[in-house]
Formats: structure tokens, C-alpha cells, sequence
């Protein structure tokens, strides 16, 4: 049986920008506390000093009536695991925490470095995948690409075959399919790696056959039914997978990388300021 903390840091967390800085001091220090201690105004303004003044304008940012409030919820972090979830709430979380506990047991950090490396050492990086993987692979694309990394996300059968008929040795392939029975995802892999792309195959389906055109084999986490999306997204232990990538991947040139995800950021925001102002 799994229980589940009640916290109230995420809402912290969601009205941080609107802070000022005294105040994200204060929000600094509840977020990243993990100590039942004394939490009254006094001693929590003498240990971070600043007023009481400002503890209580904090609390009211964050949507409380006053800091007394904000302590009795803050409190809750601290007191016995909620086992009181039921119904359609439980089954969610506890499908999020089965496939986060098989991720963390399947996931091979060196094979997830090795590809990393060829992902930088290759002038294209292709992503192959249908349906819920097809979004997975837009999904990486977009984040990949904010770092500077030439990759695109196909998800058309067609263009998918007609990319790998094409594509030689400077090229990379993943290819994303959860049961390993995309037939246009597996054919795609196979005709890639013929033509001397480095192929990856992440998927949650083990056979022999693939070690025969798949240079890496990732393995995702796999739950019954989770093709079909019953219960949350089929797409979400493919992008656990992505994000463990893409942190690897900041590691290399780190310097660099984020100066390319700041440029992209400040184009989108300068993007959004145009709009707005067009529709003023």
C-alpha cells in the first residue's frame, strides 16, 4: 500500500515569481525545508531575518489569510502519510509511482551516457514514433532542439520510410514504440541501420531480433493496458527516458547549452511581446 504527503510547497512554488525578493527568501526556506521545528512568526523571522510584517504578506501571496494559516497547512508536511486517497486519485498516483520505481530499476545510466555521446557526435538526430509515441518524439524534439541539437520527430509512416531510405552514417535514429510491434516504427529502424544510422530503439517488449538492428535498446517501464492510455498517458515513462537524456545531454558544453536555451527563451518571450502588442 502507498501513502502520499499532503504539502503545501508546489502552491509555494506556483506564486514564486510574484514575489518579492524578501519574500522568495522566506519561500526559499519552506521549500526546501525538511525539519519539524518551532514555526512560529517569532522564531522563523529571527532565524531568516525579516519582519513579521513579511511573513504575513507572504502567506497572503500565497493565498492564505495570514501566516497562522499558512503554519497549520505547512504543518501538514510534517504530520502521518495521507492514507486516505481512494478511488480514481489513488489509482493514478500509485500508476505514476509503479512505472517511476520500474524506471529507476530498468534504467542503464551508462547506456543512457553512451547514446548522449553519439546523439553530440552526429550531424542529424531523427525521432521515430506513432501515435502517443509520435507526441513523445515532438515533445523531445522541441526540448532537444532548445539546446542547440539538430533533431527532428517524425511521426508520418510514410516520410517515416522514405527519412530512412535516405539517411547514412552521420545520422542517429531513435525509434520509440512501447509494445515493439509499430510495425512502420520497427521496419523505419531496420532500413536505417542498414544504411549505417546509429540506431536506438526505446521500447518496453524484449526480443532477440532486435539486437540485430538496434545498436542500444533503452527499456521503458510498462504497465497493462498503458498502450490504450487507461488509466494516465501511455507517452509518460518514454519521456521519464527524454528527460534523463536531455540532462545528460546539458552536461556536455553545460556553459554553452544553456546559453542556447536562454537565446530560445528570450526569442519566445519577444515573440509573445509582439502578439500582444499587435492585438492592443
Amino acid at each position: 500500500m502507498k501513502y502520499y504527503k499532503k504539502t503545501i510547497v508546489p502552491l509555494i512554488e506556483s506564486h514564486y515569481e510574484n514575489l518579492s525578493a524578501v519574500e522568495k527568501n522566506i519561500a526559499d526556506f519552506f521549500i526546501s525545508n525538511r525539519e519539524k521545528m518551532d514555526f512560529s512568526s517569532k522564531n522563523i523571522s529571527s532565524m531568516l531575518f525579516v519582519s513579521e510584517a513579511s511573513l504575513s504578506r507572504f502567506a497572503k501571496k500565497c493565498g492564505y489569510k495570514g501566516y497562522r494559516e499558512f503554519v497549520f497547512h505547512y504543518r501538514e508536511s510534517f504530520e502521518e502519510e495521507n492514507q486516505n486517497i481512494t478511488g480514481q486519485m489513488r489509482m493514478v498516483f500509485d500508476a505514476y509511482q509503479e512505472l517511476l520505481n520500474k524506471s529507476y530499476n530498468l534504467v542503464d545510466e551508462n547506456q543512457l551516457r553512451r547514446v548522449v555521446e553519439m546523439m553530440s557526435q552526429k550531424n542529424r538526430v531523427f525521432v521515430y514514433g506513432r501515435g502517443s509515441s509520435g507526441l513523445a518524439a515532438q515533445e523531445m524534439k522541441i526540448r532537444f532542439m532548445r539546446l542547440g541539437l539538430d533533431m527532428d520527430a517524425i511521426d508520418d509512416s510514410d516520410v517515416m520510410r522514405m527519412n530512412a531510405a535516405v539517411i547514412n552514417e552521420q545520422c542517429l535514429v531513435i525509434g520509440i514504440s512501447i509494445s515493439g510491434k509499430k510495425e512502420e516504427v520497427i521496419e523505419s529502424l531496420k532500413k536505417a541501420h542498414e544504411n549505417g544510422a546509429y540506431t536506438v530503439l526505446i521500447t518496453a517488449s524484449s526480443r532477440p531480433v532486435f539486437q540485430e538492428y538496434c545498436d542500444e535498446i533503452i527499456y521503458a517501464a510498462a504497465k497493462k493496458n498503458l498502450d490504450f492510455g487507461n488509466i494516465i498517458s501511455p507517452q509518460f515513462p518514454i519521456l521519464v527516458i527524454a528527460d534523463i537524456l536531455y540532462g545528460y545531454y546539458l552536461e556536455i558544453d553545460e556553459h554553452s547549452k544553456k546559453a542556447l536555451y536562454e537565446n530560445t527563451l528570450h526569442a519566445l518571450n519577444r515573440s509573445l511581446s509582439e502578439t500582444e502588442e499587435g492585438q492592443e
